[in-house]
Parts: structure tokens; sequence; C-alpha cells
């Protein structure tokens, strides 16, 4: 490593966590040189504000448009009733979302064989700038289990504080009380009380006014990004890494390109962080020559089983007008109930108040009667190491990366799992209304979650099924980290930013420790 490198530390990637690393950092060691980059431009003001932050629609809309990459085949924009199936005939509708592009074209079948939906979004801020928010703590079964569980515990406290995690925003909302407390009397017999049926955890902050702030990438980097406040941290917009400079084990810095203009530079650092999402993660790994037996492989997904059913009219008239959220269309704070996993309940559920549904959402020139709601039940799936990410030496992305082909497919398991969650969302449905198609519950294209984990995933040892040590620090390198969803290694069925969140925790300040020469303090639950 030079006596003098350019930074202390690089970050690829500007999405929650590579925004955690930053903070962290930071605040464990203020004037830390640090460098991030995203291939990606910058949506919104500031860089890596939640686009649902943008008040002006038709801004908002020419901010998702930015986020859809390079590729000539963006997801159109539908609205979240077509995307539950509501006025779509025929069957399960395409999982389109605003902000994200297709890993492959469409006419590609055979680069995303066996996961049709698979997605990811190129702008400041990454798919933070557009999610859904859902910050629920892992149960059970998802949890690491070699992680100390006291450090654990103090770890998802501190993602939770970073992300802005509140439980609180439904407070007001007849939908959440009702729906929770008739959800409850059936599903919450022998759970402990943290696992029971209840509103979801959602990352964004509620004014006094009732103003909503949706929690980006901005809001965990703080004054990070304020222009008034001076730092060290400087965030790079449409910059690439072409790859991370290795030295037999050590990183020591990346090539770097602008893309506006194509100047190419060279910079070096005491660390380097790749937190660019679970795809582009461990393809920016290969083509730098990191090439571990398990990377790209245990490529997992959570298959998602919708439906949507009319209320019932006497639920429907007891809720009246003053639910909170009055309609998906009206407001992006739609009411949510969150059913956790356990292991005796392995899955995650969704249930979410749409409302009355206007006509422009069903493509028909009449208002369907009545009020609704989805249900969206995420399953945990088996984890196969022949579920994978494979790259080509001789093909080329839309970006001169090597091409990216996705290898997925159900096991006889995961079938079994999707029929009972079939099931149960039938059931729970009952509960609410009756079914508005016959096509559903269904099963949506794989893919269709976003929540790809495993393919740099994390382990005790260095046994070959591994990329990185607990830490995060990938095998056999000192100074190179990995971070996001792709770290997390267990099944899951959670929405698993809050995990990925905890987990760059741990790993900023074991970098601080080891590589900036700072002896970090305990973690504590308010720090």
């Amino acid at each position: 490593m030079p006596d003098s490198p350019d930074i202390d530390v690089l970050i690829v990637g500007s999405g929650p966590v590579g925004s955690t690393f930053a903070r962290v950092i930071a605040d464990e060691l203020p004037w830390t040189r640090i460098l991030m980059v995203d291939a990606g431009p910058q949506i919104s003001h500031p860089p890596g504000s939640h686009v649902n932050n943008i008040p002006d629609q038709a801004e908002r809309a020419a901010a998702q448009a930015a986020s859809q990459g390079p590729h000539p085949f963006p997801y159109p924009v539908l609205s979240m009733a077509r995307r539950l199936g509501l006025g779509v005939a025929g069957g399960v509708p395409d999982p389109l979302l605003a902000g994200t592009h297709r890993v492959a074209d469409p006419a590609q079948s055979s680069l995303v064989e066996g996961m049709a939906g698979a997605a990811m979004s190129t702008n400041v801020g990454g798919m933070g700038a557009h999610w859904a928010c859902g910050c629920p703590r892992p149960g059970d079964g998802e949890r690491i289990v070699f992680i100390d569980p006291p450090m654990w515990e103090l770890a998802l406290t501190r993602a939770e504080q970073l992300l802005h995690v509140t439980r609180n925003a439904f407070d007001d909302s007849h939908f959440v009380t009702r729906v929770t407390r008739l959800v409850g009397n059936y599903l919450n017999a022998g759970r402990p009380p943290e696992r029971r049926v209840q509103p979801t955890p959602l990352a964004l902050s509620v004014g006094q006014d009732g103003a909503v702030r949706w929690c980006g990438p901005d809001m965990i980097l703080g004054d990070l990004v304020q222009p008034a406040t001076p730092t060290s941290f400087e965030l790079r917009a449409q910059t690439l890494c072409r790859r991370v400079l290795m030295d037999g084990s050590t990183a020591r810095g990346a090539e770097l390109e602008h893309l506006p203009t194509g100047r190419r530079r060279t910079v070096t650092a005491r660390a380097v962080v790749v937190a660019a999402d679970s795809l582009r993660t461990p393809q920016l790994l290969y083509t730098s020559g990191v090439r571990p037996q398990a990377l790209g492989r245990h490529l997992n997904d959570h298959p998602m089983v919708i439906t949507a059913v009319r209320l019932h009219p006497g639920l429907a008239a007891e809720l009246g007008s003053t639910t909170a959220g009055t309609s998906a269309q009206d407001s992006a704070l739609v009411p949510l109930v969150w059913v956790p996993y356990s292991d005796t309940h392995p899955f995650s559920g969704q249930i979410m108040y749409i409302g009355q549904i206007p006509a422009t959402a069903t493509g028909t020139s009449q208002k369907p009667p009545g009020e609704f709601a989805g249900l969206s039940w995420s399953c945990p799936k088996q984890l196969r190491a022949e579920d994978r990410i494979t790259f080509s030496d001789s093909r080329r992305d839309a970006l001169g990366m090597p091409a990216m082909q996705l290898h997925y497919g159900l096991s006889n398991a995961d079938q079994t799992t999707i029929a009972v969650a079939k099931k149960e969302a039938s059931h729970v449905a009952a509960l609410l209304g009756t079914p508005i198609s016959t096509d559903l519950p269904a099963l949506l294209p794989a893919g269709s979650s976003l929540h790809y984990q495993g393919t740099v995933r994390m382990g005790a040892t260095d046994d070959n099924t591994t990329v990185c040590d607990s830490s995060s620090r990938v095998w056999g390198t000192t100074n190179l980290y990995v971070g996001g969803n792709g770290v997390i290694p267990t099944t899951t069925a959670c929405n698993p930013t809050l995990t990925s969140v905890a987990l760059a925790v741990l790993a900023a300040r074991a970098l601080v420790r080891r590589h900036l020469h700072r002896e970090v303090p305990p973690l504590c639950g308010s720090c």
C-alpha cells in the first residue's frame, strides 16, 4: 500500500449499505477521506433522496426514468392496483416497477433463465431511492447463527436508527388497527409478542404536520451530503468502477471511469468496499480477478404469492372514510400490516390497503365497486449452489462489463412452500373479503421481489461455500470488503434491507479498527 494513498476508503455503490459504511466510518473517525462512486446519475436533491420525497409528479417520473439504466428495455410504470391484478384479466401481471430496468432484454430470455423478473436500478442511491422502506427484523431461522446474538441485536438497533425506522406511521389507521386484530386472532397463537401480527416497521419520518419523508441514503449520510457542511467525503455520480486493483491479497485502489466523458483515472486507497448490489458486486469482483469458488452462487430470491380482495361490506363500512392513506393512488403512504416470519410460520406477509380503485387503474370506463386490499406472502427459498450468476469473458453488457447470465430454479421443496403460502394467503384473504379473480392467489415471476441475496455470502469459515467472513471482508484479502443483500447467508422471507445495513454497521467498525488504526468503542444501543 502506498504511504500516502489518494483516499482512505473507496466505496463502490451509493445505496443504503454503501451509505452506512460511509456514515459509520465518518462517525468513528471524522475527517476520514472517503470517496463514494456510483455508475448512475444523481436523480434527486440532496443526492440519494427517495423519489417519493419529490413533490412534483413530473419531476418524480423523470427521476424514475433516469434510474432505468443504459438499457433500451426499461420497465414501464404500472399502478399498484394493476400490479396486484385488479382489472387485469387472464392471469398475473408482470411485476413492473418504476425506477428499475431489466437485467436482460426480454428477447434474450436465456440470459435470465428461470428469473424473468430480474431487475435493478442505476442511479445515485440505488434501489434505496425507490424501495418500499419495509424494515422488519429477521426472526428465528432467518438469523445468522455465527454472529454473537447480543452484538447482533445492537447492530439491528443501530441500523434502525440509521434508517429512521418507525412503528408508529399507522397509529391513526383504522385499517391497520382492525386488520392487525382480525388476522392476529387467526395467526398469533404461540407467537412471542415481537413476532405477532403488527403494523409494518417502515424507514420514514412523519412530521408534526403529517408530512412524510421516506428514508433514502441521503438520510443515512446526513451532513456528509450537505453542501454547507465541510467534510472529507466525496460522492461522484456517473462514475463506473471498472475494476478493483489487486496486488496479491491487497486491494490497492481502483480504476474509475467518468461515463459522460470516458475519462479514466486510478485512485489508491487503504481499504475498498464494494456495495454495488447483489448482481453487480460479484460482477466487479469477477472482472477484478477476485474469484472465490462461491462467487455468484447461492442466488436467492423471495418467491412472492399475491392475491387481492374486495373487502367485506361490513368491514369496509366499519373502516369508513377515515382510514389513513385513503388510496394508493392518493398517497404514497399505504397502510401496511406485517405477518412476521417464524419457524412455525415460514413466510413474511404484507397486507396492504388499496381503497377505491379509479377506472384509470383498470383500463376500463367504469370504476369497480367497493374497497380493496392486497396481500403478498414472501416465501423462503431453499439455498442451492446451482442458483447462480455466471459472467462471460467474451460478451459485454451495456457498460462494457462482463455480461451476466442468471441460472435460477425452484426445487420441489420450494414448490411445496409456495403451495402452503397460497393456501394460507387464501385463508387470510377470506377474513377480509372476496377474491377479485379466480386466478388468485398467484405466484409472481421469479425476481419480482428484488430481494436478491447470497451471491457474496458471509460465512464463519472459508470452506469454499462463502465469499466473505463475518466482518464482510472477502476471504483471502486483507482490505477488500463487500456489502449489500448479497452478503446474507441464510434463507429468509422478510425484507432484507435492515439485515444488510446491520451487517454493514459491523463491517464498517471492523474496517476502521483494522485499516484506519482506530480502536472503536463498544457498540451500544444509543450510538
